[in-house]
């Protein structure tokens, strides 16, 4: 049953990309990658080519591992519950995702000066398939995808912090350089295709017995042997009319039916 039910490609997709994160990040430390080569640099044209690979690069071992894990759990959990959608959501929401931060100007809140910074890392995507998919299995209203949906939430519901700007709340002197631009892209455009794809792929289970006519032979024969063989649990309740209903109830109470409150 657990064969059936494991969607094998969504854990090959997944161990792809944090390979090939994984091979960007092996690329930088063997020196062919150098800079702010294959980085996202916003309003730079150059820095265009960043949408497509800054995924793949990471500032140190501390950064790809932070989000080596998350990358791959939640690919799976979009391949796995979402297999009809999950290539269109992972493609779309990595390029727009990288569009969108290369739109927004880095400028410090509090100065309002402007920054040139090469952005990196895919933190972007983790953002992403984190909202989408909380917030697909909310406008879905699916049981078995809002239990995903609980699952992101418990795991990754600190995410919303990292979408503020960092310069909000540390008290640092020398800032980590977290991009919240790429966290509240990623965000932004996770809601937005959970939105948009609500009623696209798997439909809402319904049963056959829900349906108003649902008719079945064998379920009609099964109950009518059951009244034959039990006559006894279809008799009516002797009732005497009483001025006091609690009277009535203590009556029945000790005439055996025990199942009455």
């Amino acid at each position: 049953m657990f064969k059936q039910a494991l969607n094998y490609k969504a854990v090959i997709y997944a161990a792809i990309m944090v390979s090939l994160m994984w091979l960007g990040f092996l690329a930088q430390n063997i020196g062919l990658l150098e800079g702010c080569n294959g980085a996202i640099i916003p309003l730079v044209p150059s820095g265009l080519k960043g949408v497509i690979f800054s995924p793949f690069l990471h500032g140190n071992t501390e950064h790809i591992f932070s989000n080596s894990v998350p990358i791959f759990v939640l690919i799976f959990l979009l391949f796995q519950f979402y297999p009809f959608i999950a290539k269109k959501v992972f493609f779309l929401g990595w390029i727009l995702t990288g569009l969108l931060v290369w739109l927004l100007p880095p400028i410090d809140v509090f100065t309002g000066d402007y920054n040139y910074v090469c952005i990196i890392g895919a933190s972007g995507i983790v953002y992403v398939l984190a909202f989408f998919l909380f917030f697909s299995g909310v406008f879905r209203w699916n049981m078995k995808l809002l239990t995903v949906s609980m699952v992101v939430a418990l795991y990754y519901g600190g995410l919303v912090w990292g979408m503020m700007p960092e310069e909000l709340f540390s008290t640092l002197e020398t800032p980590s350089r977290i991009s919240w631009q790429s966290h509240l892209s990623g965000a932004v455009i996770g809601v937005m295709m959970a939105f948009i794809f609500r009623k696209t792929g798997e439909e809402k289970q319904k049963f056959i017995w829900e349906y108003p006519n649902y008719y079945n032979e064998k379920d009609d024969k099964l109950w009518q042997e059951y009244r034959e063989a039990h006559p006894e649990d279809f008799q009516e309740l002797p009732y005497k009319k009483k001025d006091n209903v609690w009277e009535r109830l203590d009556e029945l109470r000790k005439n055996g039916y025990s199942e009455l409150p």
